[in-house]
């Protein structure tokens, strides 16, 4: 999740995206499904401008952050038909999202140029899918991208650039630095006590495993394939086997981790600037299927081939 400065990055890294067309989910290169499996792929909506993350509401919508190159971003509320309406507009830098009783708790101020000079423009915030009003959490924050709920009310977010590493928002808007040593951190997860980091810009692309009850305490680390700048691992998220989903930016697919292992494969590529995935929930969303955005504006749906 990490707006237009990472497809400038990517540029000028040389990486390669591959550019295939984006409703065909294709198996790794060697042509064995390995244990992933085999994946199909589906589109749900486009044109919906540059997509951050994506949610469910749990009543029926997914929730979108968009972000915009020039102007104001939104959040957008996508219908199982595909249907568009804003829920939140007039934002800048939308990012991480999470839906908590009848909410979705969002961040503000999710871009390169906050990220790059410490401005300290972001903010977590709340809007009331019900009704659209939206409470301010929090402000002060410098390019709050992943988020992750914690307990006691309290979120856990991640900065990516310039001095990347992760901040715990507290119930009452204040907030800390509680590390500072994973390297650039993006996307958050979390399964029971357990949190997931991804890295995006790392030589190496890692996913760090953190206690959710001693966040400055030890970490595991999964390092996954291929050059790291290359990959630009994005968002990630637990899906219902217990295994991590990782979105490749600039590798342009996603990537199934199991936690113990730490093995990895492919369950889909040709998906360009692929930037969050979510396996769906509420009525009309597969809870078996991954969804995910991409800064081109299109949302797809990834479903596992039974046999």
């Amino acid at each position: 999740m990490f707006r237009a400065g990472s497809v400038v990055a990517a540029i000028a890294l040389g990486s390669v995206v591959a550019l295939s067309a984006p409703a065909q989910a294709s198996v790794p290169a060697d042509g064995s499904a390995g244990s992933c499996g085999t994946w199909t792929s589906s589109v749900v909506a486009t044109g919906a401008g540059m997509l951050e993350n994506l949610e469910f509401d749990g009543n029926g919508s997914m929730v979108l952050s968009q972000s915009a190159l020039i102007g104001p971003g939104a959040l957008l509320k996508v219908a199982p038909d595909g249907t568009r309406t804003t829920l939140v507009g007039d934002l800048t830098g939308p990012g991480g999202l999470v839906a908590r009783e009848g909410s979705v708790y969002f961040t503000t101020g999710n871009s390169t140029v906050s990220g790059l000079f410490g401005i300290a423009d972001g903010s977590l915030r709340k809007v009331d899918v019900a009704d659209g009003s939206v409470t301010t959490i929090a402000d002060g924050l410098v390019m709050p991208n992943g988020l992750v709920q914690l307990d006691d009310n309290r979120f856990l977010t991640a900065r990516t650039l310039a001095r990347p590493g992760l901040t715990v928002v507290n119930s009452d808007g204040s907030s800390s630095i509680v590390r500072e040593d994973l390297g650039t951190v993006d996307g958050l997860a979390r399964s029971g006590s357990t949190i997931y980091v991804s890295t995006t810009f790392d030589m190496v692309t890692a996913v760090h495993i953190l206690d959710a009850n001693d966040l400055g305490g030890p970490v595991r680390t999964i390092t996954l394939p291929g050059f790291g700048p290359a990959n630009m691992a994005d968002d990630l998220t637990v899906g219902p086997d217990g295994a991590l989903y990782v979105a490749f930016n600039a590798g342009g697919k996603v990537v199934r981790v199991d936690p113990d292992s730490g093995s990895s494969c492919e369950i889909a590529s040709g998906l360009p600037f692929t930037s969050a995935v979510k396996f769906g929930a509420g009525p009309g969303w597969d809870p078996n299927a991954l969804y995910t955005t991409g800064f081109l504006g299109d949302v797809h749906r990834l479903e596992r081939v039974a046999g």
